[in-house]
């Protein structure tokens, strides 16, 4: 999901552990020594960051993350510029930096916005929709735009040609549908006389993975082309969207602030 990214968390998590280490020094320190030295008040100036450096890194791994959506193949459920909310404890606490769940709170469901480390390079993050959980048998027709879950046609309703931000060139020829997935019913869109190289897919989730597609149906790379999602790559589960920034249309963009992600 981001272009450049940074391991911001591992980041604080050695930051965290070397202001730490300096601050327990600091205080043994002056507990065997009461004059006050210069490398002294120095160890305790730089210590004195591990209280708010460790409060972060807590609510960053175990509470929430903020991401940017730089593309549009969530579309039309998230746009190039929203910003989103993602609850990290949503599918357990996870360790920071070795990502090892510790408490498990919950599993993603079908319909799902899923936040994950991309599998292929887990240093960067991708967004995609929960389609099929572990066990399940996926077929997929890209000529009929038609997703099979264990057998059964995941419904979809046309509603008509795609009209809004027309100034962006991904979105010409696109069809706006309702699909349900599980007990979520979301927009999506598909895209007339568009294939692939694989128009046909028929695979079963493995044990410990999901299979996630993008709501841009035919401009999306998902897991029709990189494959599934481990459990120990997700990140946590989209909420809402926090901010907008879109230049092109700043007024709608603020009308985006707040809403539910479904």
């Amino acid at each position: 999901m981001n272009e450049i990214h940074f391991d911001f968390e591992a980041f604080l998590t050695i930051a965290s552990a070397i202001t730490g280490l300096l601050w327990f020094l600091s205080l043994y320190m002056k507990k065997i020594s009461s004059n006050s030295t210069f490398i002294a008040n120095s160890i305790d100036q730089i210590g004195s960051f591990f209280p708010v450096l460790i409060f972060v890194l807590v609510i960053r791994t175990f509470v929430f993350e903020p991401f940017r959506i730089p593309s549009s193949s969530m579309m039309p459920t998230l746009l190039t510029g929203d910003f989103i909310y993602v609850n990290k404890f949503a599918y357990g606490l996870k360790l920071p930096v070795l990502h090892d769940t510790i408490i498990e709170l919950g599993h993603p469901k079908r319909g799902d916005i899923i936040v994950f480390r991309y599998p292929i390079d887990q240093s960067d993050d991708y967004i995609k929709r929960v389609v099929g959980l572990p066990g399940d048998r996926i077929r997929y027709d890209i000529r009929k735009k038609e997703v099979y879950v264990n057998n059964k046609l995941v419904e979809q309703e046309l509603d008509g040609p795609y009209q809004g931000l027309m100034d962006d060139p991904n979105t010409k020829g696109l069809m706006k549908k309702y699909e349900t997935l599980g007990d979520k019913k979301h927009m999506m869109f598909t895209q007339n006389h568009h294939y692939g190289p694989t128009n046909y897919l028929n695979v079963t989730v493995p044990e410990g993975h999901y299979f996630a597609l993008g709501d841009n149906r035919d401009n999306s790379a998902d897991s029709r082309a990189w494959g599934f999602i481990p459990e120990r790559n997700l990140v946590g589960r989209a909420v809402f969207i926090w901010m907008h920034w879109r230049t092109s249309d700043f007024m709608q963009g603020l009308k985006r602030i707040g809403t539910k992600l479904i």
